[in-house]
């Protein structure tokens, strides 16, 4: 079968466009992978920098004496105990995120699988908590958490994020979805609603389960009002408020700034690396194994 000059010209203008739109593809993917990198860059060249080198007139692309001695700088600071508020965070982030994964999905999976009559209203009474402003119920939080004595202590910063009306709806939203033959499964080989949820639902939800847990990690580690509340004691701070305190009205000091925040999102960083397999997952199937 011979090919007409006609379908030759249609197929060297698609040969063309395909060229074309790869290229505008990759242009767009680097112009944004620019924008994005930008302030990592500025972040990581003023860290390395002495304060008279960011606040200068004349800018360099990387200062010429990398100052790598602002690392110790930060952490030798008697003023601010970096380290102590880097454990903090690590600690409020993580069980916030263990505590969250375990409470929320243990409610979103009894509202959507446990048959009992109230089920939807107490389903709406959730739904009902996101509409309260965090305005309105900070101040009765901190009267109670006040009251219980835990100002100053883990259980004060940790303990009120426990519970999300969000997260739960998510939760709940999922297991509605989720293939109800594999619990049904569960139950021919004895396994209560307990079993069902340990031994079958968790482990074919681990792409879900990730995607949670990394939106958590990275609010529990950002918070910053609660824990300047909660946390009055310098030993209490956490990370975003030990960022605070480089910048008062009277002085700045910014390369302690740009290493303390440069150091601050390592953890991040960690954490989307460490889940990054699971998330991709997540997005290429339904959140079922095999």
């Amino acid at each position: 079968m011979t090919t007409t000059a006609p379908q030759l010209g249609k197929t060297r203008r698609k040969k063309r466009g395909g060229v074309l739109g790869n290229t505008g593809l990759y242009l767009g993917a680097g112009v944004a992978a620019f924008l994005f990198l930008v302030p990592f860059y500025l972040l990581v060249r003023n860290a390395l920098s002495t304060d008279a080198e960011i606040t200068g007139e004349h800018w360099k692309f990387f200062p010429t004496d990398l100052q790598w001695s602002n690392v110790s700088d930060l952490f030798d600071d008697t003023s601010v105990d970096f380290a102590q508020s880097m454990w903090n965070s690590l600690v409020v982030a993580v069980s916030m995120t263990v505590g969250i994964l375990l409470v929320c999905s243990l409610a979103g999976y009894a509202l959507a699988r446990i048959p009992y009559k109230h089920s939807n209203k107490i389903f709406y009474l959730v739904l009902g908590t996101l509409m309260v402003p965090t305005a309105v119920t900070f101040v009765p939080s901190f009267v109670l958490v006040s009251s219980l004595g835990w100002v100053d202590t883990y259980r004060g910063l940790i303990v009120p994020g426990l519970f999300s009306g969000f997260t739960c709806f998510l939760f709940r939203q999922y297991f509605l979805g989720f293939p109800k033959e594999l619990e049904e499964a569960a139950r021919v080989d004895g396994l209560g609603y307990w079993g069902a949820y340990w031994k079958v639902v968790v482990p074919n939800s681990l792409n879900f389960f990730a995607a949670i847990a990394t939106i958590t990690f990275i609010s529990g580690w950002n918070s910053f009002l609660w824990p300047l509340v909660i946390g009055q004691d310098p030993g209490a701070w956490t990370v975003q408020v030990a960022l605070s305190s480089y910048m008062t009205n009277q002085t700045v000091v910014f390369h302690q700034i740009f290493m303390a925040t440069a150091i601050s999102i390592l953890p991040l960083i960690f954490v989307f690396l460490f889940l990054q397999r699971w998330l991709v997952q997540g997005i290429a199937q339904t959140g079922i194994k095999g």
